[in-house]
């Protein structure tokens, strides 16, 4: 828990959930939600935000396999600031056939990068990953035997020269590629 901050007031919350399913179909769907509002009235161009009323409520779900490629995706904006807001769903296509794991925001940014994408879109897509890996049973591990787990080597926890890694995989202590 954090400390006890100095006084202060309210201005912002930003809340981003994400869900992991497994469908029925032998794929999963990974969702996330974005969700904005500020305390106090908030106007973008003709309309006033209401305090606590969320001026961006976004989803994106992701269908994957057990691969990790993308083989859906839908996005919904239930709220947003702008009319052109929306014209930033159809490119979203453009990660079907893609894959989750290494380079993931790379290849975000090469088909929403800037204009052609949201922010917060992209915000949601960057940890969705994540989020998958959490999810999918074996998303991280290798089909062969004599590679580490995809996470090793990924936080200090995961270190291949730590403690962890020599406790809960001896074989990969001290692993070099």
């Amino acid at each position: 828990m954090l400390s006890t901050p100095t006084a202060r007031s309210h201005l912002h919350t930003r809340a981003i959930t994400f869900y992991g399913y497994a469908r029925e179909d032998g794929l999963w769907d990974i969702e996330g939600h974005l969700r904005d509002s500020k305390s106090h009235p908030f106007t973008t161009g003709a309309k006033t935000w209401n305090p606590g009323e969320p001026f961006h409520d976004m989803w994106v779900r992701l269908t994957v396999d057990q691969d990790l490629l993308i083989t859906a995706i839908e996005v919904a904006m239930d709220s947003h600031p702008h009319p052109e807001c929306p014209e930033v769903i159809p490119p979203m296509n453009m990660l079907i056939g893609e894959k989750l794991g290494k380079g993931w925001r790379k290849t975000i940014n090469t088909h929403l990068g800037g204009i052609k994408g949201c922010t917060h879109l992209r915000e949601l897509l960057a940890n969705m990953a994540t989020a998958a890996f959490q999810s999918i049973p074996g998303a991280l591990f290798s089909s062969d035997e004599d590679k580490p787990p995809l996470y090793l080597g990924t936080c200090k926890s995961w270190d291949f020269d730590g403690p962890v890694v020599m406790r809960v995989y001896p074989q990969f202590y001290q692993w070099k590629k």
